[in-house]
């Protein structure tokens, strides 16, 4: 069964940039569009962007209104690792960050990553 883990959270600064990480293991992410969500105290999760899938290495890429210009989600099926490249955070960003995969549904998920935006 597929796994997914997150990693590369961590303590940032407003302004600054952070990069996650997100590997399956038991599967491949080369098939399926991919997604990350985010989940702040007291909120419900929230979509971030997603990814789809590059059979002929073309793939398309969509954000919420709130991350676009600044995240940017890029995949690589050799490592089989998805990636979240975040740029002028916010303190408004922190949460704890979710990759997931798609199969019609979401059906996967990673344990999560916590980020935090803070001076």
């Amino acid at each position: 069964q597929e796994q997914l883990v997150e990693s590369g959270g961590g303590l940032v600064q407003p302004g600054g940039s952070l990069k996650l990480s997100c590997t399956a293991s038991g599967g491949s992410v080369r098939l399926y569009t991919m997604g990350w969500f985010r989940q702040a105290p007291g909120k419900e999760r929230e979509f971030v962007g997603s990814i789809t899938s590059s059979r002929n290495s073309v793939y398309y890429t969509h954000y919420a209104d709130s991350v676009k210009g600044r995240f940017t989600i890029s995949r690589d099926n050799a490592k089989n690792t998805v990636y979240l490249q975040m740029t002028s955070l916010k303190p408004e960003d922190t949460a704890v960050y979710y990759c997931a995969r798609n199969v019609g549904t979401w059906d996967t998920w990673g344990q999560g990553t916590q980020v935090t935006v803070s001076s």
